[in-house]
């Protein structure tokens, strides 16, 4: 996957600036552990820290390339797997390019030399990457279509940094790590952010699906896919059969690495079916088994609560699933008191406030399967695409008018002290954002009742919870050298299941009809009729006291950057209460991202400004 980094400055001359790039390319050591590279021009540099999934020989970076003898370097620093390449290369063959390694960075290149910014449009997979084009002067930057990579960006008078996490930035001198009151909101829920927002100043993410560009008049961005609505053409049957037939294809192409290649494996439907084809194509082509992974927590057995998200444990389906499909299959059991021994590396895999329990456990989790294994496959986005969380099935979230994934939580801002919820009125910053989200759908004429709420409950999911997801899942497994392949974020399986209709996609009175339909030959009963079950939270009492033990002494800390924003008495209140939301499955888990924010402002000596 990689890390890459860059800087352009039109008013500076860079080659003086080489220590600061290689500074900014060391930070992302742990997203390429196999190689490293720089290159500098004299207005432009890049930077790049290599994971070698294919071509482990080849595909060093930055690569440079000339499009004729007198032509100026068009060099490009890339993150991502290209799925299909092969044929890429072929059509950029017969087009007269000539190859001189096996990887798909390669292909990028020579698809950037023979298309320019449009050959975005030609590439399935997911990716981060920047080109700069000597001849043009210009940093050309594009993210993927679902998001799935990051790319951040800084842009500044005459100038911009750039890199895969905040961190290649935060090392560049030119960035100051300030944030504002009015981003609390986003600060205490992240999935409140737009999709190229970040609560630090400045601080911007290319939006997914976006070619941006930067030259000496500035930053320029073309929107090169979204989602686009029309009729669905197709009866059920139909409908099911090309869902069937697209996953087969899209798992087939994922499976593609040089590499030890597996399966995160949790029992449900989502991560069954994807372990269950990779498996099936696996032997068909006489590549042997695909090893699957689980995660589960000493004492689960007893701690265990069932919530709304998360009703039943992973670990019996997870080893009935891997049992019915005859794959290896390693189970990592994670001590919950080892998580806050892990805090520091969440947070700087982030340089944002991280997510407690969920990444340390994932961060953990991941480190363990990297000892197997290289790359795997995931289940995410599952559930945005085809229906899948409970509160789609709930009329009273469905109807709210607000994010129908806020369900019946409280809203963390209901802990600030009573000057700063005047001054920055996190109510009408919720609803402005809703209505901002709720103007993007894409509408079809003529849809009318549950099936355009529907529309619109889907899309703002892909926007929050779906983006909250595998920002999750890039950073821990980035931060230990683990590639994560999404095959439910490909595009073309997202561009027709959003057209299917909603009354569709739950015919049988149940979430996901059409994904158990379209693998009703390849799972167990029990699997293919399990409830939707988010990752796994800890429910270890010790763990419940060691939150709150942190948030005592954050209200008793004069010094804690977030103490004095708050209403201590609120905060207790909440801590308190008990019992589950929708979403949620402690107070604990609710009332972490106040810890999380207020170490992410220490840590990085965050500026508040008004």
């Amino acid at each position: 996957m990689c890390g890459l980094v860059g800087w352009v400055d039109f008013g500076e001359d860079l080659f003086r600036h080489g220590r600061v790039v290689a500074a900014m390319t060391a930070t992302m050591s742990n997203r390429g552990p196999d190689d490293e590279g720089t290159w500098l021009g004299r207005h432009a540099a890049l930077g790049h820290r290599r994971l070698a999934i294919v071509d482990p020989g080849g595909g060093a970076q930055p690569m440079v390339a000339h499009r004729s003898g007198e032509g100026k370097p068009v060099v490009l620093a890339y993150s991502g797997e290209i799925y299909n390449h092969e044929e890429l290369r072929a059509e950029l063959r017969g087009r007269g390019h000539v190859f001189r390694t096996r990887s798909d960075t390669e292909v990028v290149l020579r698809a950037y030399l023979q298309w320019g910014g449009e050959c975005a449009d030609r590439l399935n997979g997911i990716f981060a990457f920047a080109v700069w084009d000597g001849d043009r002067e210009e940093m050309v930057l594009i993210r993927d279509r679902l998001g799935v990579k990051p790319l951040y960006y800084h842009a500044y008078d005459d100038g911009m940094l750039f890199a895969s996490e905040p961190k290649g930035i935060l090392a560049n001198p030119r960035f100051r790590a300030r944030t504002r009151e009015d981003m609390l909101p986003v600060l205490f829920n992240s999935r409140l952010a737009m999709p190229d927002e970040t609560p630090l100043i400045g601080l911007h993410q290319v939006h997914p699906g976006q070619v941006l560009r930067f030259d000496r008049s500035g930053v320029h961005k073309h929107q090169y896919w979204e989602l686009v609505s029309h009729e669905h053409p197709d009866d059920e049957a139909t409908t099911v059969k090309t869902v069937r037939e697209l996953l087969e294809d899209v798992v087939s192409r994922q499976l593609v690495a040089d590499v030890p290649i597996g399966t995160l494996l949790s029992g449900g439907l989502d991560s069954s079916v994807i372990t269950a084809l990779a498996a099936r194509l696996r032997r068909q082509s006489d590549q042997g088994d695909v090893r699957a992974f689980a995660v589960d927590f000493t004492g689960a057995e007893d701690d265990f609560r069932s919530t709304p998200l998360r009703p039943e444990r992973d670990t019996p389906y997870a080893r009935l699933a891997a049992r019915h499909l005859s794959v290896p299959y390693t189970e990592v059991v994670l001590d919950p008191a080892s998580f806050p021994g892990v805090h520091e590396q969440t947070l700087l895999a982030r340089d944002l406030p991280a997510l407690g329990q969920f990444d340390q456990s994932l961060y953990q989790f991941f480190g363990a399967v990297r000892e197997q294994s290289t790359a795997v496959l995931s289940g995410e986005a599952a559930d945005e695409i085809f229906g899948g969380y409970p509160w789609f099935m709930r009329p009273e979230t469905v109807s709210a008018d607000t994010f129908p994934w806020l369900g019946n939580a409280p809203r963390l801002t209901d802990c600030l002290n009573d000057g700063v919820r005047r001054r920055i009125r996190p109510e009408d910053a919720e609803r402005d954002r809703y209505r901002t989200m709720l103007a993007r759908v894409p509408r079809l004429a003529g849809e009318t009742g549950l099936r355009a709420r529907m529309r619109e409950v889907l899309f703002l999911s892909m926007q929050g919870p779906l983006t909250y997801l595998l920002d999750r899942k890039d950073r821990m497994s980035m931060a230990v050298g683990l590639e994560v392949r999404v095959p439910f974020c490909d595009h073309r399986l997202v561009e027709y299941l959003w057209n299917v209709p909603w009354d569709m996609k739950v015919s049988d009175g149940r979430e996901k009809t059409l994904l158990r339909a379209a693998a009703g030959d390849l799972l167990p009963a029990q699997t293919l009729e399990r409830r939707k079950s988010g990752y796994p939270a800890t429910f270890a009492p010790a763990y419940a006291a060691a939150v709150n033990d942190q948030l005592t002494a954050l209200l008793d800390d004069p010094a804690a950057p977030l103490r004095d924003l708050l209403d201590a008495d609120r905060v207790r209140a909440l801590a308190g209460r008990g019992g589950q939301t929708l979403t949620f499955a402690s107070a604990e888990h609710l009332l972490t991202p106040l810890l999380e924010v207020n170490a992410w402002m220490t840590r990085y000596n965050v500026e508040l400004v008004g």
